[in-house]
């Protein structure tokens, strides 16, 4: 047997090469490969030996030879591929060894030539071409792999299942390799294609999905940005499927509402938001918006928990906070909490840039929501600057709550949230119903929908709302301007919608 071992990461390469060599199997290799297998005492012939000919143009052209890809595409039980290969004098290769080059990682060069440099031929082309004739030739591609393989090699258990598993994961990376350049020269052109390319790297298996009966895992995507991306787990046990997603929204929230903010998130909706003068005063204003739901919530703040506000976050039980650092002195308090999940995070870093759903067969691709709102007063009465502040609070909090979505604020804080209502009037009396001892008094209040009646108007006046912000765009506008007119309330237009399902 011979193997062709041509690998970018070289982890374990040695260890393979010896043992395949003490197998009886011939080795053959390329470059930096070929070195360390030589330095290592194991016996092992250079390419240029298959190939009667040297690498070439700075070593882009290497293995791209009929003594190499016929060695391992011909069918070792068809006559005339038998025939053709020993007419030609063309040697089996029975087991083929690659990675790829790190072109993952010269993207943080910003050096469109270095990047280009890193897109590997040679390769991918010899992945394919060993995948293709599994049943002749068998592919490596992951050195954890290594050590089953040998093994079933010494114990003659390399069978068709076995290979075709080792192929299944070949073509997986090539695919993913290819989706990454394939989005590299996406961004470099601002152009698209009729076909899209995500590339995923598993990073592992959660205990379950939404519920128990569910499997799932995690994957990361490598390519995009995302606050996500580099999150630090300092502390806590295992994160579940729903802590990520929920996790997800509240830190695109805090980002969102900027420095000394605080979300507390429960179910894929906030159920209290604020933003302080300082990191206590955030989070005690988002616990206060709401001090029942946001028992076993997550806590997103966009700040750094300091030994005072760590002390009010551990009398209640939270199931994740996350924030940009944590004192020395908040890390001995909050680790005294064995489950709590401590999450440090970047919140200055950027956001994704689209949306992805999988439906039953198809997929949705949308931009995220970041078109920036007018602001369009339509009523007589104007809002003054502190309502002007609270109207802008409020609508951000509002564009990450589940439609149909009400939110009323006051002072840089949530004074209830209404989700997920499939009537926009019962969104609003659901605040009302959940918080009967609030005092709404001047209060503010978002939609992020147009009303199509007058009715959300009249029982905001009725609560105390003094101002309403809403993206305006219902055949019945002038009705809610009206009520607005009537009661001396102001309304502004922001002519942007902001549904989230």
């Amino acid at each position: 047997m011979r193997a062709l071992i041509s690998v970018t990461e070289k982890k374990d390469v040695e260890k393979l090469a010896r043992g395949l060599n003490e197998l009886g199997v011939e080795i053959v290799s390329t470059g930096g490969t070929y070195k360390k297998i030589k330095e290592s005492g194991v016996d092992v012939k250079e390419i240029e030996e298959i190939t009667n000919f040297p690498e070439i143009l700075d070593g882009r052209v290497k293995t791209l030879s009929p003594y190499v890809h016929g060695g391992i595409l011909y069918k070792r039980d068809d006559e005339n591929h038998k025939k053709t290969v020993e007419e030609n004098n063309i040697k089996d290769i029975d087991i083929v060894v690659v990675n790829l080059y790190k072109f993952e990682e010269s993207l943080k060069s910003n050096d469109i030539d270095n990047i280009i440099e890193n897109i590997d031929i040679g390769g991918p082309t010899l992945i394919r071409s060993a995948a293709k004739n599994h049943k002749d030739c068998i592919v490596l591609t992951d050195p954890s792999d290594y050590d089953e393989f040998l093994e079933k090699l010494e114990n003659n258990q390399v069978d068709l299942e076995y290979r075709r598993y080792l192929a299944m994961k070949a073509y997986s990376l090539t695919a993913y390799y290819d989706s990454v350049i394939s989005r590299f020269f996406k961004d470099l052109t601002k152009k698209e294609s009729e076909y899209k390319t995500y590339g995923l790297r598993k990073i592992e298996d959660l205990r379950y999905g939404e519920n128990p009966s569910q499997k799932a895992s995690l994957y990361e995507d490598t390519y995009a940005k995302g606050l996500l991306k580099d999150i630090e787990i300092l502390h806590g046990k295992a994160m579940s499927f729903n802590n990520y997603n929920d996790l997800n929204i509240a830190l695109e929230l805090a980002k969102e509402l900027g420095e000394n903010s605080c979300v507390a998130l429960k179910h894929q909706s906030p159920c209290g938001a604020a933003i302080g003068e300082n990191a206590f005063d955030a989070y005690k204003k988002a616990y206060e918006a709401d001090s029942l739901s946001i028992f076993g919530g997550i806590v997103a703040l966009n700040g750094v928990v300091d030994e005072k506000t760590a002390s009010m976050m551990s009398e209640i039980f939270l199931e994740i906070i996350a924030a940009n650092d944590f004192t020395k002195e908040a890390l001995e308090i909050l680790s005294k909490k064995k489950n709590v999940r401590l999450i440090k995070v970047d919140l200055s870093k950027d956001m994704v840039e689209e949306d992805v759903k999988y439906l039953e067969g198809k997929v949705l691709v949308q931009d995220t929501d970041s078109k920036e709102d007018d602001f369009e007063v339509v009523t007589e009465v104007k809002p003054d600057k502190k309502d002007i502040d609270d109207l802008k609070f409020a609508m951000t909090v509002v564009k990450y709550t589940k439609s149909n979505a009400i939110v009323i604020v006051k002072d840089g804080k949530t004074l209830g949230v209404g989700c997920g209502q499939t009537s926009r009037i019962w969104a609003l009396e659901s605040i009302k119903n959940n918080h009967p001892d609030v005092d709404f008094t001047d209060s503010i209040m978002s939609s992020d929908a147009f009303f199509p009646f007058d009715d959300c108007v009249e029982f905001a006046h009725k609560i105390g709302v003094k101002s309403i912000i809403q993206p305006g765009g219902s055949i019945k506008d002038k009705d809610s301007i009206d009520k607005c007119n009537e009661y001396k309330m102001s309304m502004v237009f922001t002519n942007n919608r902001h549904f989230r399902h």
